[in-house]
């Protein structure tokens, strides 16, 4: 995750990485994005759909092919190698999300209460940027990185029910 200015670590796939395949499990990367677990059903679907749509714009070879059905229909590839929503309270989201941000190989995507509390997009970006980073509250955080590393950043989180 950028730090200031610093250029933004690419994280991703790599063409020849990319294995439809093969199970999730053996992809080298994993993504994961954690819930605040105390989010209402609408607000917790809202929360890992930005953070999803952030990941997948930013996160190389995340999307597979597209699929075309016996009809000749067109649906949008997904993710090929999957992405387990865990849940985890508030301030476990906040030390994930500050673990994954400190890792040189991981990307992260939040979404934060403000991001929801707005309805105008340039609303949101002039709170954030008044918002110190320990008074933020995270609805979401995507963390998408090594195997082993991501693993480690969520510990033993369960999904979501």
């Amino acid at each position: 995750m950028p730090k200031g200015d610093a250029a933004p670590e690419v994280v991703g796939f790599a063409p020849e990485e990319i294995d439809p395949t093969a199970p999730t499990r053996a992809a080298r990367l994993k993504w994961v994005i954690v819930i605040n677990e105390a989010l209402p059903t609408g607000r917790a679907v809202n929360a890992a759909v930005c953070a999803a749509a952030a990941t997948s714009n930013a996160v190389t070879g995340l999307l597979g092919d597209d699929a075309i059905d016996a009809d000749s229909v067109t649906h949008p590839g997904l993710p090929w190698a999957g992405c387990s929503i865990l849940v985890a309270d508030a301030a476990t989201l906040r030390t994930i999300r500050a673990k994954a941000a400190s890792a040189a190989d991981c990307f992260v995507a939040d979404m934060s209460a403000a991001a929801q509390h707005t309805r105008v997009y340039a609303d949101y970006l002039a709170t954030m940027k008044e918002s110190a980073g320990d008074d933020i509250e995270y609805y979401a955080v995507a963390v998408v990185g090594p195997r082993n590393r991501v693993d480690k950043i969520v510990s033993r989180l369960p999904l979501m029910p």
